[in-house]
């Protein structure tokens, strides 16, 4: 029988929060709707090995492999995602290192994005406002409800401002300008933030498919 449950692979509490209201706390996979679960639920507690299954270069197979590595643990349908920020005038950079992109491993939750944006900003010290555009990338993949496995892509574009903006979001968000929405991700209130975010778009296509 199908199991009841399926898992969100993440350790973050703003992702976590994110992906259980783009999905609306469910993911309905073969006709049967199973409740989305974190990993303490799921009684997997953290492990130093975790941080080594993001070792990739793009962010599907990263999205994979964690999905992958917990499914294994779980013997649940797994959903997970990689997920970052591509700047232009840095060829790409920090793209799949985004949260490691300050090299402080000392560092988590806001004190490791406060340093993240610092050095970003530092990077594009001097870079005018038109080469300063950028966008976010989210890859979602599922694990253990099929044969093989699925995935879901997308992002959102837009430019990185030289000073955060708006107290909201996590991660990059306060840097991030969205010229269409005349506002940055740390502006936005989150159901209109999921509206238009590469993580709600990434999502919605990974359910799309069940």
């Amino acid at each position: 029988m199908m199991p009841r449950h399926a898992v969100i692979a993440t350790r973050s509490r703003h992702k976590l929060e994110e992906v259980r209201a783009i999905l609306g706390g469910s993911l309905r996979i073969h006709g049967e709707t199973l409740e989305l679960i974190d990993l303490a639920t799921a009684g997997i507690q953290p492990a130093p090995e975790e941080d080594d299954v993001e070792a990739f270069e793009t962010f599907r197979e990263n999205a994979l492999a964690k999905a992958r590595y917990f499914a294994a643990l779980t013997g649940l349908p797994t959903i997970a995602d990689d997920s970052g920020i591509v700047v232009h005038a840095l060829d790409g950079a920090p793209g799949v290192r985004s949260k490691r992109f300050s090299g402080r491993n000392d560092l988590s939750g806001h004190a490791l994005d406060r340093a993240n944006n610092a050095l970003l900003l530092e990077k594009l010290e001097g870079v005018p406002e038109q080469q300063r555009a950028a966008h976010y990338v989210c890859a979602a993949a599922l694990v253990g409800a099929w044969p093989g496995s699925v995935t879901g892509v997308g992002t959102c574009s837009g430019r990185i401002l030289h000073e955060p903006v708006g107290s909201g979001g996590f991660g990059y968000d306060p840097l991030f300008w969205v010229p269409e929405l005349g506002r940055s991700f740390g502006e936005l209130p989150a159901e209109l933030k999921h509206g238009v975010s590469h993580r709600g778009r990434a999502f919605r296509a990974l359910a799309a498919c069940g």
